[in-house]
């Protein structure tokens, strides 16, 4: 069996991290897997999965993942390959395209990584939609309550759809070393308190409500941002209002993520919507505090094993950081159920089950 994954290109994102950590045990578990890019700009992500040659990789150059041209460019592949797995907007648009086009009789079927789909809101794109999913064999949702959003969405039937959810790769967490505070960066010492916050800068994220509950917190408390995106510029820019370049640090995109977790002293993620929040899970195996909003795809993931706080309320964010720093024991207590929720997300355990779901579609 081969199965060639596609998406928009490797970036530090949720989806691109599974296929980093997920191609690899693929093809070393006897399954063919290989990845397509639609624009295979190089990324710290990408070099670490050339580095480890496990799988051809192929890109379709350095086009705007938005080009049609994509749909034509796609076809050869599809005559090399039992399934196409496809990942996020636009790539999900253009293997649909691709098949009908080329009559081809692969297998196709798309991982839904997000709860939050800003072409549901649009009457237009909702329709076109519904209509690209009815072309899929299957559709993955990372967790019930995505199955619940897209499946309301796109009015198919409930056999269409299969939840799988997301994993990581627990010995690569076990096995990180943090670093001493000042070699992430000189402004920051070993008495600081850290706070990390590990996510795309986009609109799906909500950087900015971290940023203000800062100007609540003392000065010893600093915060690393960690990813990168089209609206880093706006958070930037809002640092530079509220004069906390010496306390706030952009950290682009990284591949250490284990290391910087084992770092940071609290770990938060403020969002408008999230599929699954593979960061939650990092962080509770890493041993830290996790603080997250209060949002589909969140709440379910992290309460009873972290903090939650509402969506968007700097000053909610802010109480909760100053209890974990003070209250001892209800740091202890959320480091410790953190802990015992992440166990139950291996990223073997994953692989297994698309493995075993790969297999019925032949």
């Amino acid at each position: 069996m081969k199965v060639l994954q596609i998406i928009n290109r490797f970036d530090s994102g949720g989806a691109e991290k599974l296929l980093l950590e997920t191609i690899p045990i693929y093809n070393a578990k006897g399954l063919h897997v290989d990845l397509l890019l639609l624009n295979g700009t190089e990324s710290s992500f990408l070099k670490v999965l050339k580095a480890q040659n496990c799988c051809k990789i192929y890109s379709l150059g350095s086009y705007s993942v938005y080009n049609p041209i994509h749909i034509f460019k796609i076809i050869p592949f599809l005559k090399k390959y039992d399934i196409a797995h496809v990942h996020l907007f636009p790539s999900q648009y253009w293997i649909v395209l691709a098949k009908i086009i080329s009559f081809s009789k692969i297998k196709i079927l798309v991982t839904e990584h997000s709860s939050s789909n800003p072409r549901i809101e649009n009457y237009f794109f909702s329709k076109i939609d519904q209509l690209m999913y009815r072309f899929y064999d299957a559709i993955i949702c990372i967790t019930d309550d995505v199955y619940k959003i897209i499946q309301r969405h796109t009015k198919l039937p409930k056999n269409k759809f299969k939840v799988i959810e997301n994993g990581i790769n627990l010995k690569i967490i076990d096995n990180a070393e943090p670093y001493l505070k000042n070699e992430i960066s000189e402004l920051l010492n070993e008495e600081d308190i850290l706070l990390i916050h590990v996510a795309r800068f986009s609109i799906h994220k909500d950087p900015e409500t971290v940023v203000r509950a800062m100007q609540l917190l003392p000065i010893n408390i600093k915060l690393i941002f960690v990813g990168d995106g089209n609206l880093r510029g706006k958070c930037e820019k809002l640092v530079q209002e509220l004069e906390l370049e010496n306390r706030i640090l952009f950290l682009g995109n990284r591949i250490d993520i284990a290391r910087l977790l084992k770092t940071a002293d609290i770990s938060i993620l403020s969002s408008n919507g999230e599929g699954f929040g593979l960061v939650a899970i990092e962080s509770m195996a890493s041993g830290i505090p996790f603080i997250a909003s209060d949002v589909v795809g969140l709440s379910g993931l992290v309460k009873g094993a972290g903090v939650l706080f509402e969506k968007g309320n700097q000053q909610d964010l802010a109480f909760i950081i100053n209890e974990l720093i003070q209250n001892e024991d209800f740091c202890i207590n959320v480091i410790k159920t953190g802990k015992l929720k992440a166990k139950q997300f291996d990223v073997e355990v994953m692989a297994e089950k698309y493995i075993k779901f790969y297999k019925t579609l032949l």
